[in-house]
């Protein structure tokens, strides 16, 4: 394997995961950016490989084409329009999703085969995008899910624990919006129930603010971009690494026909397997109340 991968927009969030990646110890080989803007994404590679003296990681760094996606392991789609004033969710989707048809049909007729990794919003939908436009196999398109969203659910536990959120293990499912939620009944740490050591008020509390804290970073700074720089970087580290770790990325549901964030076996070949959790039935109602607004949403656009 040539652990080659291609980030495709290289605004705050793709310039976030590329930097990111620098500053880790990764198995990443060569790095290639792309972008509508070319000179953005040449700029960012330049920028980028002035610090490869003095990093951690060592890679090629390169601007580039659609038609160097040959080769690649993995191709990381953050490209897309934003959210403007007074637009809704429903006008975005339709925006990227007339975005993205071309964009992954001219990658895939570049010759690539490898994992796409959606970060564009709305992603959930996007990831169901992209694998109807690409044609591969559905364990072969991850989008980046609920991942951050777990790991701010996490560092709020471990902050009220007073423990390292590391040895948290909880997780934020569902649509990556505002139908998500924790799986409350399944969090532990070190294999103690969280629901025996932190009060259902503050349960809640936690909850909330793991769904809600991205709009509140939106009103101070603008956007978001740190936090899934770095989920995203563990994602890629887990898929070519083949470390099989267990994260709440936006695999497929066969069971609805949709993608969803969900704990997920997730390894060399992508999504290896969706964990058979048993929800409670407060749980399995919010499940499902994910499971529909995204079918709201899939339908608007096929």
């Amino acid at each position: 394997m040539s652990n080659k991968i291609m980030i495709v927009g290289t605004g705050n969030v793709g310039a976030s995961i590329a930097f990111s990646l620098i500053n880790q110890r990764t198995a990443v080989n060569e790095l290639i950016l792309t972008d509508i803007n070319a000179e953005d994404a040449e700029g960012e590679a330049m920028d980028l490989k002035d610090a490869l003296a003095v990093a951690p990681s060592y890679m090629k760094i390169k601007s580039g084409t659609y038609k160097d996606a040959k080769g690649c392991d993995i191709i990381i789609i953050t490209a897309g329009a934003n959210q403007k004033p007074g637009e809704t969710r429903l006008d975005l989707l339709k925006k990227n999703a007339s975005i993205f048809r071309p964009m992954i049909k001219e990658i895939m007729a570049n010759g690539f085969r490898g994992i796409f990794l959606v970060v564009t919003n709305p992603m959930d939908v996007l990831t169901y995008l992209t694998w109807k436009y690409s044609g591969l196999p559905s364990d072969h398109v991850l989008g980046s899910g609920t991942v951050l969203d777990s790991a701010r659910l996490r560092m709020k536990l471990a902050e009220k624990l007073n423990v390292n959120p590391k040895s948290v293990h909880a997780y934020q499912v569902g649509e990556h919006g505002d139908t998500e939620f924790a799986l409350l009944s399944s969090a532990d740490l070190g294999g103690q129930p969280i629901t025996s050591l932190v009060s259902e008020t503050a349960l809640l509390d936690i909850e909330d603010f793991a769904r809600n804290e991205a709009y509140e970073i939106i009103k101070k700074k603008g956007a978001t971009y740190y936090g899934i720089g770095a989920c995203v970087v563990h994602i890629i580290n887990c898929i070519l690494n083949d470390e099989r770790r267990v994260l709440s990325v936006s695999s497929y549901d066969d069971n609805n026909n949709l993608f969803i964030g969900f704990p997920t076996v997730v390894g060399r070949k992508g999504a290896i397997r969706r964990l058979d959790l048993k929800l409670t039935e407060a749980e399995g109602i919010k499940y499902q109340k994910s499971v529909n607004a995204l079918k709201t949403a899939l339908k608007s656009v096929k």
